[in-house]
C-alpha cells in the first residue's frame, strides 16, 4: 500500500529533487457618449464622467500598465529592477517543501483558487511567497489598460476593452509577468477596490475613478500577510471578489464593475488568532509549515541568508541556473496542462474521500482534481496516478473539515487516513 500511493512526504521527497537546497507612460481611450447624452472633456488619472445636467460619458485614461516599450527601455528597467530591494531567491529556500508545492501549482493552474500557508513565526511564510515573483510567467495583456485584460477572453477584460470589441475596434498587444500585489493590514477599502479623485473633481469638474488593488490583481497575484489580522470590512470585501471574480464600485455617483479575478495567497500564524471560515474556504489549498528541527539544516538556513545579506546581487547570481530551470519546469507544465488527464475511477474516490469526510459543498473535489492535474503537469505526465492525488488532497482538504474541539489529531491526517481506506 506504502508503494503504491504517498503521503504527505510524497510531496516532501518529490519537491526535495524539484528545489535544490542550496515605462511607463499615460495613454487614453475615450469611448464616445450613449445616444443623447452629453460630451465630455479629456483628462488623466482614472474613469471619468463629466456632468451636465445628470448626462454623463466615460472616459477612461491609464498609467503605470503595460505598453510597448524600446529595447533601450527594457534595459532601463531591468537596471532599475536590480536596483530595487532585492528578492531572496525562491530556488535557494532550504526546506518547507509543502509549502513551496502549493505555491507552485498554483501558478501551474490558476483555477486551483489561491494557498493559506499558516505556521511558526520565523518560517520563511512571507520570504518564500515574495521569492514567487522570479518565476512568475508572463502573460498576455491589453496594452494600456489598467485592469490586465486578457485580449482573448472576455469575462477577464476590463470596461473600456470591452467597449473597443464592441466596436469592432483593434488594440496592441504586449506579453508581461503575472502581478504580484500585496495588501497592507492598514490599506482602507477605497484603496483596495478603487476610490474618487476628489482633487480632479474640485479642479476640473469632473468625477473621475482611480482604481484600487483589485483591479491592479486582475489575472495576478494577490498576497495578504498576517491574513488572519486583516479587518473585517476588508474581509467582506475580498470574499465579494473572490466569489464573483468582479469588483463592483459604488461611490458618490460613480457605478463601475471590472474583473478581479486573482490568486489568492494568504499567510499567517495560528497563535495570533483565527480565521473567518468563510474566507478560509475560499483558498483552494492549505499549506501548514513548521519549524525546522534538524540542526545541521538551521545552520545552513542560517548561512544562507547570512550570505544573502553579505551581498544579495552575488547570491542571486549563484542560483540563477536554478532559477531559470524552475521557470522552464513551469512554463513547460502550463502549456502541457490541458493535455493532462485523470481517471473517472480516480476521480469517484476522489469525490467519495470528500464524502465521507463530511466535506461541506464542492469545492473539495474541484480543487484536488485541478492540484493532481497541475502536479502531473509539473512531473511531465500526461495523466494523473493514486500518488498524485495524495500528495496534494491533505493541503485541498484540511481546511475544509469540520472543526471539533475535542479532536486532538491534525486534520491532514485524518484526510490521509481516510484516503488510504478508499483507494486500497
Amino acid at each position: 500500500m506504502a508503494g503504491i500511493v504517498g503521503t504527505a512526504s510524497a510531496a516532501a521527497s518529490f519537491a526535495s529533487g524539484l528545489f535544490p537546497s542550496h515605462s511607463s507612460k499615460s495613454s487614453s481611450f475615450f469611448l464616445p457618449p450613449a445616444s443623447g447624452l452629453s460630451t465630455g472633456r479629456k483628462f488623466y488619472g482614472g474613469i471619468g464622467v463629466a456632468l451636465n445636467k445628470g448626462r454623463f460619458q466615460f472616459l477612461v485614461s491609464i498609467s503605470n500598465v503595460a505598453t510597448e516599450i524600446s529595447p533601450a527601455q527594457t534595459q532601463k528597467l531591468a537596471d532599475s529592477k536590480e536596483s530595487q530591494r532585492p528578492v531572496y531567491p525562491f530556488a535557494a529556500i532550504v526546506g518547507q517543501d509543502e509549502m513551496k508545492l502549493c505555491l507552485l501549482l498554483n501558478v501551474i493552474d490558476p483555477k486551483i483558487g489561491g494557498v493559506m500557508i499558516m505556521g511558526d513565526r520565523g518560517t520563511g511564510k512571507s520570504t518564500t511567497v515574495r521569492s514567487m515573483v522570479d518565476l512568475l510567467p508572463e502573460i498576455k495583456v491589453v496594452a494600456g489598460d489598467a485592469f490586465n485584460s486578457d485580449p482573448d477572453d472576455p469575462e477577464v477584460q476590463g470596461p473600456e476593452v470591452r467597449e473597443k470589441l464592441m466596436r469592432g475596434e483593434e488594440f496592441s498587444v504586449v506579453f508581461t509577468k503575472i502581478n504580484m500585489v500585496d495588501l497592507p493590514l492598514g490599506a482602507t477599502e477605497d484603496r483596495v477596490c478603487g476610490t474618487i479623485d476628489i482633487e480632479k473633481a474640485l479642479t476640473e469638474g469632473v468625477k473621475a475613478f482611480e482604481p484600487g488593488l483589485l483591479a491592479k490583481a486582475n489575472r495576478g497575484i494577490l498576497y495578504v500577510d498576517e491574513v488572519n489580522l486583516l479587518d473585517d470590512h476588508l474581509v467582506d470585501v475580498l470574499l465579494d471578489s473572490a466569489a464573483s471574480g468582479w469588483n463592483t464600485v459604488e461611490r458618490e455617483g460613480i457605478s463601475i464593475s471590472h474583473p478581479a479575478r486573482f490568486i489568492l495567497i494568504g499567510s499567517g500564524n495560528p497563535e495570533e488568532g483565527e480565521l473567518r471560515p468563510q474566507l478560509l474556504d475560499r483558498f483552494g489549498m492549505h499549506a501548514q509549515v513548521g519549524t525546522v528541527k534538524d540542526a545541521e539544516l538551521r545552520v545552513k538556513i542560517v548561512e544562507e541568508r547570512a550570505r544573502f545579506d553579505r551581498n544579495p546581487k552575488e547570491f542571486r547570481e549563484s542560483y540563477k541556473a536554478d532559477q531559470e530551470k524552475l521557470q522552464q519546469q513551469i512554463a513547460s507544465a502550463r502549456s502541457f496542462l490541458s493535455a493532462v488527464t485523470i481517471d473517472y475511477d480516480l476521480r469517484v474516490k476522489i469525490s467519495k474521500v470528500c464524502a465521507e469526510l463530511n466535506v461541506d459543498g464542492l469545492r473539495g473535489d474541484i480543487v484536488t482534481n485541478r492540484a493532481a492535474r497541475a502536479l502531473a503537469a509539473l512531473k511531465g505526465k500526461d495523466t494523473v496516478d493514486a500518488e498524485d492525488i495524495a500528495t496534494v488532497i491533505p493541503n485541498c482538504l484540511r481546511h475544509r473539515l469540520r472543526k471539533d474541539p475535542l479532536e486532538s489529531i491534525d486534520s491532514g491526517l485524518l484526510v490521509i487516513e481516510k484516503f488510504y481506506e478508499v483507494f486500497t
